[in-house]
């Protein structure tokens, strides 16, 4: 058998039906599976414990991240929650602390009051991840790209030192995808998405993924899966399904755009700093280089006026990046993370993560990118002016 490309395996592991030859994988919209006698049946018994549709998704996912098991949830977050019922009372998590705020409400809203505490360190450091691990240290948590300042830790480096203490490894690679990046096969153990991002791409669709690279482990977050129940429908599934068809040149395209976008912004002079990996000035470029593929349709920046109003005054007069929460789908989005995602953390320690008031966070999606910098070039020119106005207004006060 010759040596196919990456993206015709990923087409061709997504199985022609074999009951009726249909090329799409069906949808099993069913609760329950007749069983030829109690306990018998034909592989399936409750849509929750399993189900065909949700099953062909998992096993598409684990192959593309290079994994053993998969498992699909009905959101990112029942995702992350499945990984952290692997630990006990009494253990602690490195956590980066640059962490998209959904995961740091799970932490300490939920988990912290179970015993389970979260120190949170610059993973891009590693001198700070060995001062960080205690005796009790369970699990390394990363998320590379990081949400929403793109910093990129070395996670083959992490691995060797979370294993060196046996500790497990987990990457959130919702930022990069499994098209840019495999972490399993940089040595982590667990990998965790947003499948409502990149994998759905088509902003219809809430689920989380958990892939393991050992079966152990994978049993063990399945056994919570159908424990705990937060599984995902098999319509979603089926949509997830179909949004990996199309993941490959999605991704090409988003970080195309992404890049020209980025380095418009960077020459931009209302811009203070901007945050992506695929530009040189970004301080593990070198880095993502080698452990991506690309750099993804994400970018975080800066505004000079380093206030809430002058962000909040952009974010709301584009027309073509629209407010709103999430990211990765076809169509561009915009985002204040202080307000938005983030509003769970405290400032103080927000602040400290690199997240400024006046951050910005854009969802590069597949417009012409042309037209994407006349939008971002037009809000930022009411930003321009309504500080220019201000700035006579004071002026004139002091007169």
């Amino acid at each position: 058998m010759f040596n196919m490309h990456a993206t015709t395996q990923l087409l061709h592991s997504i199985p022609v039906d074999p009951q009726t030859g249909a090329i799409a994988v069906p949808i099993y919209q069913t609760s329950t599976f007749v069983q030829d006698a109690p306990g018998i049946n034909r592989g399936f018994d409750y849509s929750r414990s399993n189900n065909p549709t949700r099953q062909e998704l998992e096993k598409i996912v684990a192959k593309l991240e290079g994994g053993t098991t998969g498992a699909a949830f009905a959101s990112g977050l029942a995702a992350i929650d499945a990984v952290i019922k692997l630990l006990e009372s009494g253990d602690e998590i490195i956590a980066v602390d640059d962490i998209y705020g959904g995961a740091f409400r799970l932490f300490e809203k939920v988990y912290k009051k179970f015993g389970i505490t979260v120190n949170y360190v610059d993973t891009t450091d590693l001198g700070a991840i060995n001062r960080a691990i205690t005796s009790k240290t369970k699990l390394i948590w990363l998320e590379s790209p990081t949400n929403p300042t793109l910093k990129i830790s070395d996670i083959r480096a992490v691995a060797e030192i979370a294993h060196r203490y046996g500790i497990l490894l987990c990457v959130d690679n919702t930022f990069a995808s499994p098209i840019l990046q495999q972490p399993l096969k940089l040595g982590a153990d667990i990998v965790v998405h947003s499948a409502t991002k990149y994998i759905g791409g088509h902003s219809d669709v809430i689920a989380g993924l958990v892939v393991t690279r050992e079966e152990a482990i994978g049993t063990q977050i399945k056994f919570y899966q159908n424990a705990c129940g937060a599984v995902l429908g098999p319509f979603d599934s089926f949509l997830l399904i179909r949004g990996l068809e199309t993941l490959p040149l999605r991704i090409a395209q988003h970080s195309r755009n992404a890049a020209t976008i980025a380095q418009y912004l960077e020459s931009h002079p209302l811009v203070d700093k901007v945050f992506y990996p695929g530009l040189t000035s970004h301080p593990q470029h070198g880095l993502a280089r080698q452990q991506q593929k690309d750099f993804g349709g994400v970018i975080s920046f800066s505004l000079r006026t380093d206030t809430e109003a002058a962000a909040i005054s952009l974010v709301t007069n584009t027309t073509l990046f629209h407010l709103a929460e999430s990211l990765g789908g076809v169509k561009s989005l915009v985002s204040h993370p202080a307000s938005m995602t983030h509003k769970s953390i405290d400032a103080a320690t927000r602040k400290a993560a690199g997240v400024k008031d006046s951050l910005i966070r854009l969802s590069v999606g597949l417009e012409d990118p042309t037209d994407l910098i006349n939008d971002l070039e037009t809000a930022l020119a009411i930003v321009q002016a309504t500080q220019s106005e201000n700035g006579i207004a004071q002026q004139l006060h002091h007169c």
